[in-house]
């Protein structure tokens, strides 16, 4: 393995200080009863913040809407005992010395593969679709969206008062923020739609622009895309750079510090029909179009899908060389691990002392505990 001393270079957003570039992705876990995190969960992100994880992004934790979840261990991020679990939590991570944001999510019209739970509510989207020409639960009023728009700024305040080092806001795979971005899901005709990228990220920017005057000039915010949905793995918002700076640029003007731009394997470039098969990633060409500080992320250290995990699949290790070649020419600024994290709290750690005999694969029994 070449040197992984590039992963472990500071970096600094807003009042964020970080001590190296390896970001802790979110990823649901729904060990949450009655959507209250306790000492399980706080342990659980301790243990990444003692293995030398830079920082650390929660699982998706849902905001103060009647339907904003699609699994009953779905922790709230809003309601006096989750807040006080959350406070567990961050206390927890900065007494091992970790810095570490929420993940603010509502999950739209999505249905859960995991479960056939459903919320006492009907579910809200922008158009009453969770896909193209698949209709569930009702379209989001304008008084609908207001209090959304003001939700996410509630529990961005929130994370700010509990003492969270940032927030993340969940736009990307299919759910409600991604569901306003995508044609297929928004066929709106009001200021929230419109037949351009552009115009559909309005909700966003609406969004950001609200979370940023709630947590004043200095709290970063970041926000996670995905071309991919997981109604569609082939779905793609912006064809080219053009529509990519249409789609990303009003939500770096509306307050957004950095991009989590989620693709299934960081390596593949975006635009390969204009600088070939090794060209920039999402990140890469997000970080060129905006100016914005990035994260990329995607079977990191792992041969295989992550979408995989969910059905019970393990992957091989995989190596660093690809990575850290990428985070040398900065293509981006940060790196997200997810399902190797997952699996082993001190991988970061093991990465620092250049050992790849010390790294394992991801075995998907690791989905079943808090490990």
């Amino acid at each position: 393995m070449v040197s992984p001393d590039t992963l472990f270079r500071p970096f600094r957003l807003r009042s964020l200080s970080l001590p190296n570039r390896i970001v802790m992705a979110p990823m649901t876990r729904s060990f949450a009863p009655g959507g209250v995190p306790g000492p399980a969960n706080a342990a659980y992100y301790r243990r990444r913040a003692e293995g030398d994880v830079g920082l650390i992004l929660s699982e998706g934790t849902v905001i103060d809407r009647p339907a904003s979840r699609n699994d009953p261990g779905i922790p709230f991020f809003h309601g006096d005992a989750a807040l006080e679990g959350w406070q567990g939590v961050i206390d927890a991570v900065h007494d091992a010395g970790g810095r570490m944001g929420p993940q603010l999510w509502h999950t739209g019209a999505v249905k859960s593969f995991l479960t056939e739970w459903t919320a006492d509510a009907p579910v809200e989207s922008p158009s009453g679709l969770d896909a193209p020409g698949v209709e569930r639960g009702v379209a989001m009023t304008d008084a609908a969206i207001a209090d959304t728009i003001a939700a996410f700024a509630k529990a961005a305040a929130e994370a700010k008062r509990l003492g969270f080092d940032t927030v993340e806001l969940h736009g990307a795979h299919g759910y409600l923020i991604d569901q306003f971005f995508w044609s297929g899901s928004n066929r709106r005709t009001d200021r929230y739609g419109g037949a351009t990228i552009g115009e559909r990220s309005r909700f966003a920017a609406e969004v950001i622009a609200a979370v940023r005057a709630a947590v004043g000039p200095d709290f970063p915010i970041i926000i996670r895309l995905s071309q991919w949905k997981q109604q569609d793995f082939t779905a793609r918002l912006a064809e080219t750079p053009d529509e990519m700076a249409a789609w990303l640029r009003p939500l770096v003007e509306a307050g957004a510090d950095a991009l989590h731009c989620s693709q299934r394997r960081f390596w593949e470039p975006e635009f390969p029909e204009i600088d070939g098969e090794h060209g920039l990633n999402f990140a890469g060409w997000a970080k060129r179009l905006t100016g914005a500080a990035t994260i990329s992320v995607g079977s990191v250290g792992l041969s295989g899908d992550f979408m995989a995990a969910f059905s019970g699949e393990s992957s091989p290790k995989a190596g660093l060389d690809r990575l850290v070649e990428r985070m040398e020419r900065d293509e981006f600024d940060l790196i997200a691990v997810g399902r190797a994290l997952l699996g082993d709290p001190h991988w970061a750690a093991k990465v620092r002392t250049g050992n790849p005999d010390a790294l394992r694969g991801f075995d998907a029994s690791a989905m079943a505990e808090l490990v």
